[in-house]
């Protein structure tokens, strides 16, 4: 039995509705606290372990019409750790993962954990300068590469610590006939096809070599070890690796699973993902879910391809889907979707995560699938610490819902930092929870202004995001703290302007952020994606729908019409990008 995550929660966190009066509010079936048994197996190894031998048969994966059992995932992950093992990668190491979903990436991560490692999921589409640099930020030693990214790791081996460079083809998992069609027609057309280097290494080659008993012992992990280092700051700057540990898997998975029980059912449940699992909501979130619950999981490599989304829900049909705003959008803009010709009726709950959902994109997508759409808030450095709505509860419009069983959360003032704020209030949001993260990595200044340690002796992560919580015990996100404009010397949020704007029938997606303004200091300025089939709006539209909404000093002074927002992997809008994608324009 490895170490539990209890002695955190039940000693530090207040259990009395007084404490956290968004209890109050939760479903009759969900307690305050998840106590000790909960969190009792420490390691998603350890959960893996145990259905591979309990139910070897059951799916854990999916993936493009290949099915995966726990059995073959446990085998074929022991496989490769004693390949691993064999070529130097020892216990603390770190291995870079540049993958999209596919099942080498969980293959992978379990064979890494089994040996006492971190891995270090990260976007294989960075800029070479941005990629070594990360690497080398992360200290990754090793890494696993999809082959049509091996040259770009190549060209950067020697600015960064990586002394193995593992390369796999993403049709390795391929169902035979697939992988045969890909192979003959599709691997060198769409430039899946590498020439490795002698002293690399195959991916498939590791687990053929390695003996089929596979590993004879592996390292034994703790909840409060190391598991992750995810990257952080996409969306204000440079990425940071924040820590992750191995109880966070746990932690988030045994509450979204407790949280969610009306609707799910252990072992039952077909979980879809298209959302990429470099990033804490897939990394963390789902497949802490998943695993805890020996679900299965559904991979999607590319959640651009609509036509693949939309087909594979016809196919495999999920039970649970998690997206976030952007994605709900496209579904619904799919030709087949909108001519009624697709199914989505088997999905009986969605998850949206990332930005605000809008009220006719949530309302549109529940009538299609009879399910409904909750909305949640984390942060990479919460691990999947989250405030969600709940299924068994009507929806509260604008509301990022209740902090889950065993999450603290306060809203503080901006500026005495541990005051805490009266209800309706708006100040920034903070956090405690059993998974949150230990902190940055090789970044103790930056770890000392995330965490802080209260006169009480309780430690806080401090979110950066201004938020208000009502008298119920719900909380409403105002906006991040850094996207703050200030006209005139009054402050406003971004989303605020974005959720008026996005009522136009004319606007598919918008985004605002704020421009110099000689003589306010700022003024904002919109970015406006138009509908298909409408004729953009005007400046002279926009300033009359919000001046109906809006105080004057928040209208927007100018818009700028483009065919696409910039947008980090999981579809959040870079608001700081929208000046350098396209100069406004009026």
């Amino acid at each position: 039995m490895q170490e539990s995550l209890t002695p955190f929660f039940v000693q530090s966190l207040p259990l009395t509705t007084e404490a956290r009066p968004w209890t109050r509010s939760y479903p009759p079936h969900v307690p305050m606290t998840l106590g000790s048994e909960a969190y009792e197996i420490g390691t998603i190894v350890d959960y893996i372990e145990r259905y591979a031998k309990e139910t070897p048969l059951h799916p854990a994966l999916r993936f493009k019409g290949r099915s995966i059992s726990y059995g073959e995932l446990w085998k074929e992950a022991s496989r490769l750790a004693q390949s691993l093992r064999a070529h130097g990668v020892h216990a603390g190491e770190t291995v870079a993962f540049l993958l999209p979903n596919c099942p080498q990436f969980v293959i992978a991560e379990l064979a890494v954990w089994m040996l006492g490692g971190r891995i270090a999921p990260m976007n294989p589409n960075y800029p070479a300068e941005e990629l070594a640099a990360l690497l080398t930020r992360m200290e990754a030693t090793t890494v696993v590469v999809l082959a049509k990214f091996y040259s770009h790791v190549k060209s950067v081996q020697s600015d960064t610590l990586l002394q193995r460079i593992i390369v796999t083809g993403i049709g390795e998992y391929l169902p035979f006939a697939s992988r045969l069609y890909f192979n003959l027609f599709l691997e060198k057309k769409q430039g899946h096809r590498a020439s490795v280097a002698p002293q690399d290494l195959l991916f498939a080659e590791l687990i053929r070599q390695a003996s089929p008993s596979g590993l004879p012992s592996r390292a034994q992990m703790t909840a409060s070890d190391i598991a992750t280092i995810l990257p952080s700051g996409g969306t204000t700057g440079t990425p940071k690796g924040v820590l992750g540990t191995h109880g966070a898997f746990v932690a988030a998975g045994r509450q979204l699973e407790r949280w969610l029980a009306s609707t799910m059912s252990k072992g039952r449940d077909e979980i879809m993902l298209p959302l990429p699992l470099f990033h804490v909501y897939g990394a963390v979130g789902v497949q802490g879910m998943t695993f805890v619950g020996g679900r299965t999981l559904t991979l999607i490599p590319d959640p651009r391809d609509i036509n693949d989304v939309v087909k594979t829900i016809a196919t495999v049909r999920p039970t649970f889907f998690a997206g976030v705003p952007t994605l709900f959008s496209a579904l619904l803009a799919h030709p087949e979707v909108a001519a009624g010709r697709a199914d989505f009726s088997s999905i009986r709950l969605c998850f949206s995560g990332a930005a605000a959902l809008m009220r006719d994109t949530r309302e549109r997508f529940e009538r299609l699938t009879g399910g409904c759409i909750i909305e949640g808030y984390s942060l990479t450095e919460g691990q999947m610490a989250v405030l969600a709505g709940s299924p068994d509860m009507p929806s509260v419009s604008g509301s990022i819902g209740l902090p889950l069983p065993d999450v603290e959360v306060m809203i503080v003032d901006e500026i005495h930092g541990e005051v805490e704020v009266t209800n309706g209030q708006q100040g920034e949001l903070i956090m405690r929870a059993p998974q949150i993260t230990p902190g940055y990595l090789n970044r103790p200044e930056e770890t000392s202004e995330l965490l802080r340690t209260h006169a009480d002796g309780t430690q806080w992560l401090y979110s950066g995001d201004i938020a208000r919580m009502d008298d119920r015990g719900y909380f409403y996100l105002v906006d991040r703290k850094k996207d703050l404009i200030k006209i005139s010397g009054f402050q406003v949020w971004p989303t605020e302007i974005e959720q008026v704007i996005a009522t136009h029938p004319a606007v598919f997606e918008v985004g605002v952020t704020g421009l110099p303004d000689g003589g306010r200091g700022e003024m904002a300025g919109a970015w406006i994606v138009v509908r298909q089939g409408c004729d953009a709006p005007t400046l002279a539209d926009i300033k009359k729908l919000c001046r109906e909404h809006l105080a004057p000093y928040k209208v927007p002074s100018v818009i700028t019409i483009v065919e696409a927002l910039p947008k980090s992997p999981i579809g959040k809008i870079l608001r700081r990008k929208l000046v350098e994608s396209a100069p406004p324009k009026v």
